[in-house]
């Protein structure tokens, strides 16, 4: 054999070992200069599932916890309208009712959602430290007119209640929208806007995104059933977690309970349920195993999102507000972004 021969061959031989060896992500921060960023990711109830008789006055105590943390940045599970516009111009992939339309909004400011957009860009580049009743007014139309509507309650809310009132572009329907919002049972308003509107911020940011779930199937009907008899299959500790969680959710103070669902066991359970399950499930098609396709795509570009609402801000303090069945992934992969520390959720809300 010569020795180009065995050159070779221990070239060859050797392949699988070099394809092993990988670049250690999370060492290349450690001499970064400056402040890291800060992400604290909260795990939260849908609070439209809450049980009757909801009151927003049970979240006090994860609020006054998550203010203490004082984030310079609050992101929610929500399409931003930049999203919505893409999705509003592709309707044969997305269909026609991917978003809530924004007709009210855009006859009250003459703005579609890109006009919107870049109009909130520019004013809030030049957002004066104390503003007018009337610049909170126009800025809660613009967010409206953007599909924004969460950062425009936080504009409403820190209106004095005397000048909550149609006027600068928010006409009567915008004003009736914003107090309708008020009575939502959902986590974006009466807890991230409200933590908002407390710490002064001007907005929050809508980071979710659904353009990489939308199973391309033949039957859409088996799918889902495929995908429910797999949670089903499950096991019995999910069943467990939600008479716990249901329990937690009777309670005057929701602070128990956002503690129970950030425990690491609780989080356990809900992506094994989620994720375990569906990549045991035997299917022809496979569709347990596309849903986790699509649930990864959809996390990795929320992490993404994210990641863009601090990227001019290095050592940003961040808030990201999330069903609790997505932190594992949040942790995970935001947790490898180079400057970015993940803080403890239970420190933050013992």
């Amino acid at each position: 054999m010569s020795k180009w021969t065995k050159w070779t061959w221990a070239w060859i031989a050797a392949l699988p070992f070099a394809a092993q060896a990988q670049v250690d992500l999370a060492a290349l921060d450690r001499d970064m200069a400056g402040p890291r960023a800060q992400v604290l990711v909260l795990g939260t109830v849908h609070l439209r599932d809450m049980p009757k008789g909801f009151n927003p006055a049970s979240l006090d105590g994860v609020m006054d916890r998550l203010a203490a943390f004082k984030p310079d940045i609050i992101t929610i599970e929500e399409e931003s309208g930049e999203e919505c516009d893409l999705a509003a111009r592709h309707p044969a992939k997305y269909g026609s009712d991917y978003c809530d339309p924004t007709d009210a909004a855009k006859a009250a400011t003459g703005l579609d959602v890109p006009a919107a957009l870049a109009e909130v860009d520019k004013t809030l580049k030049v957002w004066p430290a104390q503003p007018a009743p009337a610049q909170r007014r126009r800025l809660a139309a613009l967010f409206l007119a953007a599909n924004d509507p969460a950062s425009a309650y936080v504009q409403w809310l820190q209106l004095p209640k005397t000048e909550r009132r149609a006027g600068d572009s928010l006409d009567a329907s915008l004003v009736e929208k914003l107090r309708r919002i008020a009575t939502i049972n959902d986590e974006n308003y009466q807890l991230a806007a409200r933590l908002a509107a407390r710490l002064g911020l001007q907005r929050v940011y809508a980071v979710d995104n659904h353009t990489g779930d939308r199973m391309d199937v033949s039957d859409i009907k088996a799918f889902v059933r495929s995908i429910e008899a797999a949670w089903a299959a499950g096991g019995p500790e999910m069943g467990k977690f939600v008479k716990r969680e249901q329990l937690l959710s009777q309670a005057s103070d929701l602070l128990p309970l956002y503690r129970y669902i950030n425990e690491p066991e609780s989080l356990r359970v809900l992506a094994e349920t989620n994720v375990s399950a569906a990549m045991r499930a035997k299917s022809p098609e496979g569709y347990p195993q596309m849903w986790v396709a699509g649930w990864e795509i959809r996390n990795l570009r929320m992490v993404a999102n994210i990641r863009e609402t601090f990227r001019e801000r290095p050592g940003a303090r961040v808030l990201s507000i999330v069903g609790s069945s997505h932190k594992p992934w949040f942790d995970a992969w935001l947790g490898q972004l180079q400057g970015v520390d993940i803080v403890d959720v239970a420190t933050v809300l013992k």
